[in-house]
């Protein structure tokens, strides 16, 4: 009987549509390809790219959390799964008896597993719906996968030291990464800042290299264990450039290269095409219309927890798979801190509150802030920082265009807060202080702070920008300022024509944010009953 009912689950299982994790309406088999083609354009002759997915996290006992997988390797295959490596070559070579310039590596078709989490592509689902035409089951990683990484002069791939959760979920990664670094005579001591150090030496020379030492103690600030590495201290410690040099010529050449990789993918997921463009958008409207139905709603007397349930309904009630990143919903005081996403405030009755949510949509992600008055009315000091907030804001959208740098768009908003506090009272003209703590700008996408550089700003490049001034109970100022947080947080994409504020439906300004906040919400008949 037993052989009977897994025949025919196997049966059902081979007709069924390989459609749970995957998006009709995201991007396209032939998109992600295109991305691969883009990538081996940056690459070394002879060498190959290795991609690990994501492994599962445990979130209690038996519970796992939803599995996320790597944006980087869904960025470049669209797959959704776990235990995938991904490798690419920089040119066909001869794989298995013919020419591949790439193979993925995925779990089998297992039908007792896929009865309990979900269908699996296996190696045929990935030709028919991600247009792989080498795909191979995990289990054949070293064994039967025709690929020798002597062969190639460099091998990139990112820093493995991190230690993966030793569960029977991740078994066939920790399996494949062991093979790998097996194969690739792994250093134990190998990580990124080591590598990133090396390759800083290796470029430098006599006339560069007393400023690498000088960047290299700015480096040991953050990190200090690197001094531990003898070539790096006796490169620091060196009596003059001549001997600089000479430590220079004993650092080995890596063919395993755990940093060049990353700085590829910054190159191109910084610049959005039109298809991430349409996700992105749909993504920012939906976190957009969040915030305005929270103006609505927001009465004295709700937890921050409900003005976060709000919010989050609105994205699922859109088809939003999932949030970019934990909720941050601060009322009073909790609104200087951060990253605040405990949400557990009880009783709004503290005045300002700073909503930092976004929605992801087919897997790209919003990033949209707004700071309202729980009573629906700015009191004067509450008015006078958030417009120094606006402007600030203002000034660095005005400023967003071709050419422009994030050190600009962050100078030009800085400037107008440093002067507004000092107008106000807050600061004395000049001094420093850390009122407005974080950057002004990050590149969004399939993470919320995406991977992009801190080149000029070009067209099709998506970021925000949030000036912020944070003034924490017990400030070296005026009571009357204490509590006060303001965050303005816009997705600004960079076009032909100039900057487009993509989440500006949801109001900004003093005036707009109060003129909503007076219309009556779609959730005020909806009365739950009362639980004890």
């Amino acid at each position: 009987m037993k052989k009977t009912i897994w025949t025919l689950l196997l049966v059902m299982f081979s007709m069924s549509t390989f459609a749970q994790s995957y998006f009709e309406d995201g991007l396209s088999s032939e998109w992600h390809s295109g991305r691969r083609a883009e990538l081996r354009k940056l690459m070394p002759a002879n060498s190959a790219a290795v991609f690990f997915n994501n492994p599962v996290k445990n979130r209690t006992n038996d519970v796992d959390f939803i599995y996320h997988p790597n944006t980087d390797f869904f960025y470049l295959t669209g797959f959704r799964e776990p235990n995938a490596v991904l490798v690419i070559f920089s040119e066909k070579r001869e794989v298995n008896g013919g020419l591949a310039d790439e193979l993925i590596f995925v779990q089998n078709r297992d039908p007792r597993a896929e009865m309990w989490n979900g269908k699996r592509l296996g190696t045929e689902g990935m030709a028919a719906n991600l247009g792989f035409q080498e795909a191979l089951l995990n289990s054949d990683f070293a064994a039967k996968s025709g690929i020798n990484l002597k062969d190639f002069d460099k091998i990139l791939t990112f820093s493995l030291s991190e230690d993966i959760e030793g569960s029977s979920s991740n078994e066939p990664l920790i399996q494949m990464v062991n093979e790998f670094k097996t194969a690739t005579a792994y250093p134990d001591a190998l990580n990124e800042v080591s590598a990133q150090v090396y390759e800083m030496i290796k470029n430098s020379d006599l006339k560069s290299s007393d400023r690498v030492v000088q960047m290299l103690k700015r480096y040991e600030r953050q990190y200090p264990d690197m001094m531990e590495d003898p070539l790096i201290s006796s490169f620091m410690n060196a009596a003059s450039p001549e001997k600089r040099m000479v430590v220079k010529e004993e650092i080995p050449e890596q063919k395993l290269d755990i940093s060049s990789l990353g700085e590829m993918m910054g190159v191109l997921r910084e610049i959005k095409t039109p298809e991430e463009i349409t996700l992105l958008r749909k993504a920012v409207k939906i976190s957009a219309v969040g915030q305005v139905e929270v103006m609505k709603a927001a009465k004295v007397g709700m937890t921050e927890r409900e003005i976060q349930g709000v919010h989050e309904f609105i994205y699922k009630r859109y088809g939003a798979e999932e949030l970019g990143y934990p909720s941050i919903v601060g009322g009073g005081n909790n609104g200087c801190i951060l990253h605040y996403i405990e949400n557990d405030k009880r009783d709004l009755s503290d005045r300002l509150l700073l909503m930092d949510l976004g929605a992801e949509w087919r897997g790209y992600t919003a990033d949209v802030t707004r700071t309202i008055p729980i009573n629906g009315k700015f009191n004067e000091e509450e008015k006078a920082i958030y417009d120094l907030v606006y402007q600030a804001q203002e000034a660095g959208i005005a400023i967003s265009k071709p050419g422009t740098t994030f050190q600009e768009i962050d100078a030009a908003g800085r400037q107008i807060i440093n002067d507004g506090l000092a107008k106000l009272g807050i600061i004395k003209k000049g001094e420093g202080h850390q009122y407005f703590p974080h950057g002004t700008s990050h590149h969004i996408g399939l993470d919320v702070h995406d991977r992009g550089t801190r080149n000029p700003i070009q067209v099709g490049m998506v970021f925000t920008i949030e000036p912020g001034i944070y003034i924490p109970i017990g400030s070296d100022c005026d009571e009357k300022w204490w509590g006060i947080a303001v965050r303005i947080e816009d997705d600004i994409l960079i076009t032909e024509e100039g900057a487009v504020n993509l989440s500006g439906d949801a109001p900004r300004t003093v005036a707009a944010i109060e003129e909503m906040m007076r219309l009556p919400s779609v959730l005020e008949e909806w009365v739950l009953p009362e639980i004890d």
